[in-house]
């Protein structure tokens, strides 16, 4: 990015706003904000993510930042009456990040910059307290240290507890001043050791390799990590925000916490969060040390409560949203440190959103924007069997919820090379930090022995949808041993299972059996959102789900191959079947007769094992035709290479083998391993299928369409009302598709022709191939409608054969961020994306009226139906279970659309 001489790069408090966050970041876009609303801000400024990406670009800051931050420091000392690091009386500041995004715990803070060994003294004369100013100093070595200067962090705790133990006890509060001053030249001598040099003594130097150490955050692993984790650009960049320090470690009448206006992990109103006194931010958040629930600050500083209850109402009033607030004591003099929209569980999200929507703060439109598919689906996960006999070894707080079950693992290493090995671990630290990141994303939930509601534990899970215990004090953690003892001696070596209860806070030793949850048997009809007794959450998401289907455009259809998945998908809302495989109902006892009719050496051979399956066929399309009554259902003619029909030629081979070498008969074994070899090919999934098959095998689709028109007439006959629609697949030119609809054109006529059945039968074709799409308009003349096969479309323009690729080279694409999310996740927009765009295009500028939509994995993700909704599809079709999902997120697409449009 080139630097433009007019560019500003510094911005103070009270010039910006919440609507800057691109520049600003969030933390600095809403120090703003709180500072418009008159709150009690500390004062600062702001170092713009522009400055960062410069930074991050050249490797050197902008020409002009230092001589902003310059101006903007001495406006900042002239306004606090003090200077940067002054011996007397010394201004000091923190300097800390803030994407436009929360990355909680991600990138860089230093507090109490300014302090030097000179300023300290001046520090504790000013306080009045000679303690408290050496355990500032030794706060911002040990930060300053691990964070700027790479310091192993580890040395510095490793020293602090030395001196807790020379002095006897178990707190760091429990050191006094003499002790600290002692603590703080034993942290001056592990930099000079680890660094070579000494600590920085101009607070000015200190500040400005803080300032960097920011920016380079950005870009730690831990960061990019998250940021794909979370699906955040890895190009926006991080503001630095340069605040003036308040103290919540001066003593008892101090101290710091945060705050939420509900509770992040139900939703439920209330005073949540957590307290410490004596205390600065860190401590909180790191869960070093446990906390008091904030309810408890009422009797210990009654004032500061009452205020911070009123500025929490402010600012839920104001963003209209759960907020997540830090905030600092000094002295009984409340600051406001930051605030942002607060992540929350799945289920609060869903119960806040109503809630909102009845407090009148919010329209069902903003409701339905504030949550999403991934969080529907996490609702859906099962639950632990109350009824389950089980053995609890320990309670803490329920901080993010779900069912976690998995072995123990001690650090985060062990988490992920377990889980890519197959294992379900938990993984179980005192308290979490950045570092831990991709152990947690490993493990199947998480489980402190430290911490609370808004340690980095809780807030990283609950980001994630991660389940997650913190705060198990009864449960002692021995990482070193690898070990956790319950408070009755029992021992939890690494390996064995255990079970976490993210929503009650319960810790069980084994495996708990899991029960579906409330969410998935309202889905099912066997809970009613109208019931007095419905779960309150229920509800919620019954009055979500209700506004979604009232606004959204797109259909939503199930993938279904018989009539038990298509009644399941019916009662999960499906309007139909988009993608009905009818190589499915050829397997089992069936093979037999594909066998026959790979074998068949003659027509009349072949005919007969047509006319086998012909019953068989027809009798599946009945029963899926009545379940499906009065929606449209897609059938796919037989699609997969023949080959997958036949025996395992290994298998075979050996059992040829073994009949030569005994002389017993096998002709039969014989036949077949020569048609497996026959029919083998390098590349099965590019070879002899979908239309090829139709055209290589004589009336194997007409046998197939036979069925499907008489299982139509049989429906029609019973007064059943089918919609029927034949979807030739694997299509790349527009000779293969008229060939084929002309032989089922005859074969339907001469159906009619005999039931008397005036059958409609759309006939049409799937879109995966790239020459498909790319000669979509010429295939629009023989199909009445298409439907995206985006599983094969993404395999064959990305040239990736999916079984293969994702287990081989896909997890270093991602870690190399070639792309953010797998392509058969999330559909690449910019490729196979832009053929589904042309191919829309081009079909419909042949056929107005023809019916478009998508049967691949995609249907169902969140993502990819945005996607489909912008470039006009008619519906999406997935798996049952993703039909809830889909639903939503057409209904948030619509939503969203319509609210551009307004805009």
């Amino acid at each position: 990015m080139s630097e433009n001489n007019d560019q500003k790069f510094v911005y103070d408090f009270t010039e910006g706003n919440r609507d800057l966050k691109d520049l600003l970041g969030g933390k600095g876009a809403n120090l703003a904000e709180m500072t418009n609303l008159g709150l009690p801000v500390p004062p600062g400024f702001t170092i713009t993510t522009e400055a960062c990406k410069v930074y991050l670009e050249s490797g050197a800051e902008p020409a002009a930042l230092r001589d902003e931050v310059s101006a903007h420091l001495d406006a900042l000392e002239r306004r606090m009456g003090k200077r940067l690091g002054q011996a007397d009386d010394p201004l000091l500041v923190s300097v800390r990040s803030g994407a436009k995004f929360s990355m909680p715990g991600m990138m860089d803070t230093v507090l109490n910059i300014g302090l030097s060994d000179e300023s300290v003294a001046g520090l504790a004369r000013q306080a009045g307290n000679e303690r408290f100013a050496w355990d500032s100093y030794r706060r911002l070595i040990q930060m300053f240290g691990k964070t700027v200067l790479g310091v192993d962090g580890e040395l510095f705790e490793e020293a602090l507890d030395e001196a807790k133990a020379v002095k006897g006890v178990a707190s760091d509060t429990d050191l006094g001043a003499a002790d600290l001053q002692r603590v703080v030249e034993h942290f001056k001598k592990i930099v000079k050791t680890g660094t070579g040099r000494d600590f920085p003594q101009d607070p000015r130097e200190q500040m400005d390799l803080a300032i960097q150490a920011v920016f380079n955050s950005w870009n730690t692993d831990r960061a990019k990590l998250y940021r794909r984790q979370e699906r955040i650009p890895g190009d926006l960049g991080t503001a630095v925000n340069i605040c003036s320090m308040v103290f919540g470690n001066l003593g008892p009448d101090s101290g710091t916490g945060v705050a939420f206006t509900r509770d992040p992990a139900s939703g439920h109103e209330g005073v949540y969060g957590d307290y410490l006194q004596n205390a600065q931010g860190e401590d909180v958040v790191a869960g070093i040390r446990n906390t008091v629930p904030l309810a408890d600050l009422e009797s210990i500083d009654k004032a500061s409560y009452d205020q911070l209850m009123e500025i929490m109402n402010t600012l839920e009033t104001h963003y209209k949203d759960l907020c997540d607030i830090e905030f600092t004591i000094e002295r009984g003099h409340l600051w406001m440190l930051q605030t942002r929209v607060g992540k929350r569980t799945a289920g609060a999200a869903f119960r806040i959103a109503t809630q909102l929507v009845d407090q009148g703060l919010i329209d069902e439109a903003e409701a339905l924007q504030r949550v999403n598919g991934a969080q529907l689906a996490q609702l859906m996960f099962p639950k632990f069997d109350e009824a389950a006999k089980v053995d609890q070894i320990g309670r803490g707080i329920a901080a993010s919820p779900g069912a976690a079950v998995g072995k123990a693992v001690f650090d985060s290493y062990t988490a992920v090379k377990w889980s890519r090995s197959g294992e379900k671990v938990i993984l179980i630290r005192r308290e979490t930090n950045p570092d831990d990141l991709d152990g947690m994303i490993a493990a199947e939930g998480i489980l402190t022995s430290r911490g609370g509601k808004t340690s980095h534990a809780a807030v990283v899970a609950r980001g994630m949808g991660k389940t997650c215990v913190c705060g198990a004090e009864e449960l002692e953690v021995d990482t070193k041993r690898r070990r956790m003892t319950t408070a009755d001696g029992q021992v939890v070596e690494e390996g064995d299972v255990v079970s976490i209860d993210g929503s009650t806070g319960k810790v069980y030793l084994g495996e708990v059996p899991v029960v579906p949850s409330p969410v998935v048997e309202y889905f099912e009809g066997r809970m009613h959102a109208g019931a007095d007794d419905a779960d309150e959450l229920v509800q919620a998401v019954h009055r979500i789900m209700a506004y979604a289907d009232r606004v959204r455009r797109l259909r939503v259809r199930a993938n279904a191959d018989n009539a038990e998945d298509a009644n399941r998908a019916r009662r999960f809302g499906a309007q139909g079947i988009g993608l009905c495989r009818t190589e499915h109902m050829f397997l089992g006892e069936r093979r037999q007769y594909v066998e026959r009719l790979i074998l068949a050496d003659t027509d009349a051979e072949r005919d007969e094992a047509l006319e086998a399956l012909l019953p068989l066929q027809k009798t599946d399309f009945v029963e899926l035709f009545e379940a499906m009554d009065g929606l449209p259902v897609t059938v796919r003619l037989l699609d997969p290479p023949l080959h997958e029909f036949l025996p395992d030629i290994t298998e075979l081979s050996v059992r040829v083998a073994l009949a030569e070498s005994r002389k017993e008969p096998h002709e039969n074994d014989l036949r077949l391993l020569q048609a497996v070899h026959r029919l083998h090919e390098q590349n099965p999934m590019l070879g002899l299928r979908g239309v090829r098959l139709g055209l290589v095998i004589p009336g194997l689709f007409t046998m197939q369409v036979r069925a499907i028109a008489e299982a139509t007439a049989q429906r029609v006959d019973a007064k059943g009302d089918p919609r029927v629609e034949i979807m030739i697949p694997l299509v790349g030119t527009v000779q293969e598709l008229e060939i084929v609809r002309e032989e089922a054109e005859q074969v339907i006529a001469e159906v009619r022709a005999r039931t008397g059945v005036d059958l409609k039968l759309a006939l049409g074709t799937m879109i995966e191939l790239p020459r498909a799409a790319v000669t979509a308009g010429q295939i629009a003349e023989a199909a009445e409608f298409f439907s995206f096969g985006t599983n094969d479309l993404t395999q064959t323009v990305w040239g990736f054969s999916r079984d293969d690729v994702e287990a081989s080279f896909f997890t270093a694409y991602l870690e190399k961020g070639i792309f953010g999310v797998s392509p058969f996740e999330t559909i690449d927009k910019d490729g196979v994306g832009a053929l589904v765009r042309s191919a829309v295009e081009a079909g419909r500028a042949t056929r107005p009226d023809i019916k478009l939509g998508v049967c691949g994995e995609h249907g169902g993700d969140p993502e990819s139906v945005h996607f489909f909704h912008e470039v006009g599809l008619d519906y999406v079709s997935c798996s049952p279970f993703r039909i809830p999902v889909a639903r939503l997120e057409a209904g948030r697409a619509a939503a969203e659309a319509k609210g551009s449009d307004s805009r």
